[in-house]
Formats: C-alpha cells, structure tokens, sequence
C-alpha cells in the first residue's frame, strides 16, 4: 500500500470513528447522571492547578455540548481532508478533556486506541506543517501501526499466563456478559473441549499478531480475521466503538507490513 493511500485510509477511517464517538456522547448527555463535574472536581488534587478553572469551565453544561459540537465540525474536516494542525491539535486535546469527564475512558480499549490515531495524527500534521509530510505520515502509521499490534499481542499472551484461559474455563464466563444474556446451559461453548480449543485459538491468533509485519498478504489476511472479530464483537456485546477504532488502524499496519 502506498504512503498517500494508506494516509488517506487512516484520516477516512479515524474522522468516521469519531464522528461516530461524537453523535454517541451528545446523544448520552441527558441521560448521563454518574459523571457530575462538582462531583468528580473532588477526585483532583486539593491544592488548584493550573487546569482546575480550565476544567472547571468546559465541563458546564453549555461549554461541554459546544466541545463536542467542535469536536464533530473537527471529524468532518478530517474526512474531507481539510484538516491541518491546529486541528489536530484540537482533537487531541479533546479527547484528554473528555478522559477527564469519565474517569479515564468511556468505552474502554477503543478510547485508548482513539487516543493512538489522534497521536499518529499529531505526529502527521506536525511533520507536514514543517515541511516534511512523507516523515510525518511515516512516523504517523508506524506509531499507529506498533501500538496496534502491541495491543493484540499483550491481549493474547496475557490469557496465555492465565490458567483460566488456557483451559477454556474463562470463555463462558467471558461469553456470559453479552448483551443478549448469559449462554443457554446447553450452548457449545460450554463445553470444556469446545472452550478450550476456542481459547487457544484466540490466544494464539492475537499473541502471533506481530506476523502481520512479514508481509502485506499476511497483513490483509490478519486485518480481515481482525475485522470480523471486532464485528463480532460489536454484535455479541454491544461494543460500537471497538470495531471502528481499530478499523481506522488497520491502514497503518498493511502499509508497515513488508511488501
């Protein structure tokens, strides 16, 4: 994959992801009742730093909608191609305001893989306003695409050293917090064997990841696996943001893969 396609993949894909993420947090608002700021403000240091009145101000109600509403315009700009650096910028300290607003992530790894894309996005944008755009957007994807593999490689040498894992126990338990419900007592995956071999497989298909770097097949072939277990996921348990927020690394790591 060439740089100036891979690139333009990555803007395509973050700026959906976020609009997405975006549409989700201003429809949330009213029916939000755990992140109370005069609340949380209890949670900062005692002493008032020099982000206190910072944060103090854009968690009111009407500052906070209209970060998010800057935050949309921003994704859109991105999607377009318009975005430059004082834009990314932008989004990226958005989106430390917002780890303020929920205690770290509202939705988990795919906060935390956002916060990747938007990184990659700064490197970008920085190396491009000095004049070096194909240094920028290298470093960009080679960020994205190391933190993308590292993500799945701790994930499944973890349950590699967790005993509940490798003999499958730990998969229906997992399983049970679907949205759908618990696993009917008579479900496959309650089986031992079954469990078991599902296990390693997961286990060894994410700790492997890294193989993805040996070659662009091998790369699309891992992203496309990658693909339809994020939408699995999204589908079993609920998780919208995961699938496009790793979606929109999935350019970075075919275009470090070896050609």
């Amino acid at each position: 994959m060439e740089l100036l396609v891979a690139a333009r993949a990555f803007e395509l894909l973050l700026g959906w992801s976020l609009t997405l993420q975006t549409l989700e947090s201003l429809h949330v608002i009213r029916m939000d009742r755990i992140s109370y700021w005069p609340v949380q403000r209890q949670e900062l240091p005692r002493r008032p730093t020099v982000l206190t009145p910072l944060l103090d101000a854009l968690m009111q109600p009407g500052p906070y909608r209209a970060m998010l509403v800057l935050r949309l315009i921003l994704a859109l700009m991105l999607i377009s191609g318009g975005l430059g650096l004082s834009g990314a910028v932008l989004l990226f300290l958005i989106a430390v305001v917002l780890l303020f607003r929920w205690r770290g992530a509202f939705n988990g790894g795919s906060d935390f893989m956002t916060l990747v894309g938007l990184s990659g996005l700064l490197l970008a944008q920085t190396g491009q306003a000095l004049g070096h755009a194909e240094t920028g957007w290298t470093a960009c994807l080679w960020y994205v695409a190391l933190q993308t593999i590292s993500s799945y490689f701790v994930s499944g040498w973890v349950k590699l050293l967790r005993p509940e894992w490798r003999s499958g126990a730990a998969l229906p338990i997992f399983l049970d917090s679907g949205v759908y419900g618990p696993l009917p007592p008579d479900s496959l995956f309650r089986r031992p064997r079954v469990a078991r071999a599902v296990s390693w497989i997961f286990t060894l298909w994410e700790g492997c990841f890294v193989l993805a770097l040996l070659d662009q097949r091998i790369a699309l072939a891992y992203c496309a696996s990658a693909l339809a277990f994020h939408f699995l996921v999204y589908w079993y348990f609920g998780l919208n943001r995961f699938f496009w927020a790793w979606l929109a690394s999935f350019p970075a790591v075919i275009y470090c893969a070896l050609p």
